[in-house]
């Protein structure tokens, strides 16, 4: 099945870094599950509110320079949080990076605070 991006999470990729934009786009098409942009870049002020409110922890986040998208799975039309499906799209994202070689990070394999739906360009290729 081949799922495409809305209106609104193309809009939410205004600002993103074009190498990440690539990887999404190609994303889209392959993942077995559907899934929406949440957010892309954000404002300073974003993160902060996000930091107080325990949704973040950093006010280093890459959202603020375009480096980083949040995502979340569509179900039958619905937003899902079940954490497997995030794996299922992390996969679509890891192989398509790999063939744009586009070096890229899953909040999901982070040791600690693990982030399903967060997707960064690796610091050290793009810092």
């Amino acid at each position: 099945m081949s799922f495409r991006l809305s209106l609104r999470s193309r809009a939410r990729l205004v600002g993103v870094h074009p190498a990440l934009v690539a990887v999404v786009e190609a994303a889209i098409v392959v993942s077995p599950v559907d899934f929406m942009i949440t957010e892309g870049l954000r404002s300073r002020a974003r993160q902060v509110a996000l930091v107080r409110a325990g949704a973040s922890r950093t006010l280093n986040s890459r959202h603020l320079t375009g480096h980083a998208v949040d995502v979340a799975a569509i179900v039958d039309g619905r937003v899902r949080w079940d954490w497997p499906l995030y794996g299922r799209i992390a996969t679509a994202f890891k192989q398509v990076a790999v063939k744009l070689d586009t070096p890229l990070v899953w909040g999901g394999d982070w040791p600690r605070l693990r982030d399903g739906p967060h997707f960064e360009l690796n610091r050290k290729v793009f810092p």
